[in-house]
């Protein structure tokens, strides 16, 4: 267990502050927009989000046996995509928000799952209800970074996870180019409230995730907290510049 296990922050800022209020805003904000989530993503990142998404799944060591668990798993983009490009056994698709996870199970009936067996379940990735050593791969797409207690989160992952196992994790993260990182910030800072607006009718959730991107740790920071919670071999690779990142990481065997 990490030894800064206990620390909470404000997910918009940094700074210290209770779990609950970066919680309960997280709810607030994604039980509104859910049915309108996806198309956010994809008009928001001119489609690019789709190329990540194909970047996870590749670096994913996932086989025909493995049991998977997608962790922060929305409206099971990242289940979906790991279902039918690697075909696992079993699939635990987690959130923290129901209205998220019946979007998930709408697109489970009408196919998406391509006949992988997929289970849904709302869970606080902070506090896992699952054993020991029970997952060959975690998968989590934009969720570490929306957690106020990322390193409880990540010792529970390493917990879940069996000796050997794989964790892939991808979020928004920070361009090394000082020109490219100039742009993006005055894309968040200006339109992703703007097709937030637009396309959900809610500006204020979309100003929290510009936030939340900018106070969130960069691809050093984030990998270094992965390697305090006790994973290994931690690396990454950079999507459109070093927009978003994938970062992958192994429980000791």
């Amino acid at each position: 267990m990490s030894e800064h296990h206990g620390i909470s922050i404000d997910t918009a800022t940094g700074a210290a502050a209770p779990s609950e209020l970066s919680s309960e805003r997280v709810r607030d904000i994604f039980s509104r927009i859910a049915r309108r989530y996806e198309r956010f993503n994809a008009v928001s990142s001119f489609g690019a989000y789709r190329g990540w998404l194909d970047t996870m799944v590749s670096v994913a060591d996932i086989e025909h046996a493995h049991d998977v668990l997608d962790i922060a798993g929305g409206t099971g983009d990242v289940t979906f995509a790991v279902a039918r490009a690697k075909r696992p056994a079993h699939i635990q698709c987690t959130d923290l928000v129901p209205e998220m996870l019946e979007v998930a199970r709408a697109h489970q009936q009408a196919g998406a799952a391509c006949g992988v067996a997929i289970d849904f379940d709302v869970v606080d990735a902070q506090s896992i209800p699952y054993a020991d050593a029970s997952y060959d791969v975690i998968t989590m797409a934009y969720g570490l970074r929306n957690m106020p207690e990322r390193e409880r989160a990540l010792d529970e992952m390493l917990r879940v996870l069996k000796p050997g196992g794989q964790l892939v994790c991808l979020d928004f993260s920070t361009p090394p180019n000082a020109v490219w990182r100039a742009l993006y910030r005055f894309y968040l800072r200006y339109m992703i409230p703007f097709w937030g607006r637009l396309i959900t009718g809610d500006a204020s959730g979309f100003v929290y995730l510009a936030k939340s991107i900018k106070a969130f740790p960069d691809q050093a920071g984030v990998a270094r907290l992965m390697g305090e919670a006790g994973f290994e071999d931690v690396r990454w690779t950079n999507c459109t510049g070093g927009i978003a990142c994938v970062h992958t990481a192994r429980k000791p065997a």
